[in-house]
């Protein structure tokens, strides 16, 4: 299977404070990895780091046969025209209708006439079911439509991979099952290698043809869906049954925590 993301022993730091250590793994041409874990885990860091907006400490990241690390600005940006984002609501300029939105990526990278970014869009639009609301304001959306057309800016132009930040964040069940099923339908019609990040395990489990599962900062496990499921680690058996953390503490460490000056 050809790689198209490759991420090799990355540790990151916010200061001082470890956030990712040592995290591997691969993305496969036209698959869906789904990165979970419970909140400040990691998820996003890592997401942040393989879109190149924040650098590594240690390690490496190569996406498409490029290192990002070994990237000057005008080429980091050349490889992000190969990219497609939808961030968690959707972030939709306010003061455009919703095809304006979709037709804003069209407008500002490619030289194409009005007609075929108008036919690109409208594609787009088709697919997400919302070419009937071309003309509506993003404040006339529902959640579900926001994240819908969010998506659809995404795609527009076409990008080899999709990157989806907390997709069912703030959807009710029937909306977020909904998007669920445009995100493997964007798969199968356009060919993309698509990541989630999500901490939602029904979409998780749903749209996933691989999950990599982080805690505390740390890789537990990569696999499919069924392995993913059989595991054994407490920590995996633990999120999969919704169970909180284990809070018991060393009674001298809780002492030493709270007599610490730093």
């Amino acid at each position: 299977m050809e790689t198209v993301i490759n991420v090799n022993k990355l540790s990151s730091h916010y200061g001082e404070k470890q956030i990712l250590t040592g995290i591997t793994l691969s993305v496969y041409k036209k698959e869906i990895m789904v990165i979970m874990g419970r909140s400040g885990s990691g998820k996003s860091t890592l997401l942040r780091h393989i879109l190149g907006l924040k650098p590594v400490t240690t390690g490496t990241i190569t996406i498409l046969d490029q290192d990002i690390s070994a990237l000057d600005k005008k080429a980091l940006y050349e490889l992000r025209r190969n990219f497609g984002v939808a961030f968690q609501n959707g972030a939709l300029f306010s003061s455009m209708n919703v095809r304006e939105n979709v037709e804003l990526p069209l407008r500002e990278h490619t030289r194409l006439d009005a007609m075929t970014i108008h036919i690109m869009s409208r594609l787009k639009l088709e697919l997400m079911d919302l070419a009937e609301h071309g003309d509506r304001m993003p404040s006339e959306l529902s959640g579900g439509m926001l994240k819908r057309a969010g998506l659809a800016r995404a795609v527009v132009m076409d990008p080899k991979l999709l990157f989806f930040d907390e997709p069912s964040a703030g959807l009710d069940p029937v909306s977020s099952a909904e998007l669920d099923e445009h995100i493997l339908q964007l798969r199968d019609a356009l060919n993309m290698t698509i990541l989630v990040v999500t901490h939602d395990l029904e979409s998780a489990f749903h749209i996933a043809d691989r999950i990599t599962v982080l805690d505390k900062g740390k890789q537990i496990m990569t696999g499919t869906c069924a392995e993913i499921r059989a595991s054994t680690d407490v920590r995996i058996i633990n999120m999969l049954g919704r169970r909180p953390r284990d809070n018991e503490m060393d009674a001298d460490a809780y002492l030493e925590r709270l007599t610490d000056d730093d």
